[in-house]
């Protein structure tokens, strides 16, 4: 499958009621074939069969898991700090589903990507499948550069923009660091960073689209320690328009 995610996403559905767990999973395969996402999706009917899975290795992107269980031990809440607890994963995306609201206040400390309630509505399962691709993007990527014999890597979202002096590139990244290497620009633009939304905005300058506070007249400004960079003169019009498309394309 083509497209611009080019990654595998795997799901989980915990849930014990069989027909919300196969009606969201049709809900799934039709959103994600719809994105172009390649997936591959397991169902769980109990917190005690996803946890298990999960201590011997599975691997999920995503969780979609139910609040409570009428026959097992460990509810959602519970198998929830489980995983972020006891498994130590921070990186899995969890969805709780539920017929109540009121659980929702009592997941504040497991950092949930969402709560829905059932009935499930398509709508608002798109939405957050769109949000987890907005925020999975930006863990998803590497850039890796070589500085005299040795190769490095940062994480993508990681880098806040880039600056070229004569012939050295130099990352300015949000913990502080500065790395430099030799390298121009526009290659390392068009080699890594232009799939990932970075802009070009003057010949000495490309920065993160998610780095972006405002962008005035001939001047951006940075969100991460409010920099000011030079927009130059002949890229005013395209840095507007990039800007824009990816603002747009991230709504779709």
């Amino acid at each position: 499958m083509q497209g611009a995610w080019n990654l595998t996403l795997f799901a989980a559905i915990c849930d014990d009621e069989k027909g919300i767990s196969a009606n969201l999973e049709n809900a799934l395969v039709k959103i994600l074939g719809k994105l172009n996402i390649r997936y591959e999706i397991d169902i769980y009917f109990t917190g005690e069969e996803l946890c298990s899975k999960m201590e011997d290795g599975a691997h999920y992107d995503l969780i979609f898991l139910d609040i409570e269980f009428a026959k097992n031990a460990i509810n959602g809440v519970e198998a929830g700090r489980l995983i972020r607890e006891h498994y130590q994963n921070d990186m899995v995306s969890i969805v709780y589903i539920s017929w109540e609201m009121k659980y929702s206040m009592h997941l504040f400390d497991i950092r949930p990507l969402h709560f829905l309630l059932k009935p499930l509505d398509y709508a608002k399962v798109e939405q957050v499948i769109k949000t987890y691709m907005k925020l999975a993007r930006l863990w998803s990527g590497d850039f890796t550069y070589k500085a005299g014999r040795d190769i490095y890597k940062v994480q993508i979202k990681d880098i806040i923009y880039l600056e070229s002096i004569k012939r050295k590139v130099i990352l300015h990244l949000a913990d502080g660091r500065k790395e430099e290497f030799y390298g121009t620009l526009k290659e390392v633009w068009q080699d890594q960073l232009q799939r990932f939304d970075f802009i070009f905005i003057h010949a000495s300058y490309v920065v993160n689209y998610d780095y972006i506070a405002a962008i005035k007249y001939n001047e951006l400004v940075l969100s991460h320690g409010a920099a000011i960079l030079p927009i130059s003169q002949h890229k005013r019009k395209d840095v507007r328009e990039s800007y824009y498309a990816i603002t747009e394309k991230r709504r779709v």
